[in-house]
């Protein structure tokens, strides 16, 4: 059962919880942090860009996590491979980064003396500046990309938590915008003509130790824009799950899928051995090669963050609403598992 939220309103009611959960394929409900009835430093607000071609990628995030801020850039090299990560942190910025209260339209940006970012957005297009020093060593990352040409479906999500019914995810993937622009590592420049861009949107206040799983792929198969949004494992999805197909713009949604891990000989995941994923409705049935795994972790006291991006190339079928079946074959995309406490 897969609930479809149809009508506009606000997120949240006069209690603070969710008016509505479910799935929808536009950005329906109406996200005010000042309805929200819990601690400003429990509110967790967020935007993540990722950029790429077949050679290259440039992760950017902006986030407000209450009682952290964190502004973090991510430059991948599939051809090598190798990845880098870079991450500042500010303490108790309680929504004073400004994070838009909708994807639709509204800008942020964040200065201090090491990096400059910004996310614009003014209705048509946006537009992604960074400058980054001492990114890697002495050297400065810079980047500058404009997106157009966004699809007319997301996947939006409205999740509650069973622990709390003042805990929420509303969350929106934007999959296959159109990105041109270019990143600089020093001397090197990277050229991103007609890419593929998405956008996680993410608002909410969620409960303390979460496990998640996400992937998303983005591609042309035979002149037509097709990508995919896949996970879960964060809040109750009883409601609805955040699996979609998308096809020359328009969403299919799925029933469940599993991400189907490979395990070392003592029971832990083996990220860059082959994957596979199957699906409920045997509508999305494939393999996955891993490239590179993105990772990282940090533990400070009781906050902990394990992270595993893996990027590769999937390879199976996928099947629409109307039973058209795509072949998908050497996608690129990603697929993570993210342990959190905070």
């Amino acid at each position: 059962m897969q609930k479809k939220m149809k009508l506009s309103s606000p997120l949240l009611n006069e209690n603070g919880e969710l008016v509505e959960c479910g799935y929808a394929t536009n950005l329906i409900k109406d996200y005010n942090r000042q309805q929200i009835k819990a601690s400003n430093l429990k509110i967790k607000e967020w935007d993540y860009y990722l950029i790429h071609n077949e050679d290259y990628a440039v992760a950017l995030t902006i986030a407000d996590n209450g009682y952290m801020g964190l502004i973090s850039a991510s430059l991948i090299n599939f051809k090598v491979p190798k990845e880098k990560t870079v991450s500042v942190m500010t303490f108790m910025p309680k929504g004073k980064i400004g994070l838009s209260k909708t994807s639709k339209i509204g800008s942020v940006g964040f200065k201090n003396k090491r990096v400059f970012i910004e996310f614009l957005n003014n209705g048509k297009k946006r537009e992604l500046n960074l400058e980054f020093k001492k990114f890697d060593k002495d050297k400065t990352f810079k980047c500058h990309f404009v997106l157009t040409n966004e699809p007319e479906d997301s996947m939006v999500i409205a999740t509650p938590f069973k622990e709390n019914k003042k805990a929420f995810y509303y969350n929106q993937k934007i999959i296959g915008i159109c990105a041109n622009g270019y990143a600089e590592l020093g001397v090197d420049k990277f050229k991103f003509n007609n890419a593929s861009a998405l956008l996680d949107w993410g608002r909410g206040v969620w409960t303390y130790k979460n496990t998640w799983f996400w992937g998303a792929g983005m591609s042309e198969i035979d002149g037509k824009k097709f990508g995919f949004n896949i996970g879960y494992g964060f809040g109750d999805t009883s409601a609805a799950t955040e699996n979609m197909l998308f096809y020359n713009g328009k969403a299919h949604k799925l029933e469940h899928i599993s991400f189907n891990i490979p395990k070392t000989d003592n029971g832990k995941d083996d990220f860059l051995k082959d994957w596979t994923f199957t699906s409920s409705d045997k509508r999305f049935e494939m393999k996955f090669k891993p490239i590179i795994d993105r990772n990282s972790y940090t533990s400070a006291l009781i906050i902990s963050s394990n992270q595993h991006q893996v990027f590769g190339y999937f390879t199976g079928t996928a099947i629409l609403d109307d039973g058209t079946k795509i072949k998908v074959k050497n996608m690129l995309g990603f697929a993570e598992k993210v342990v959190n406490k905070w």
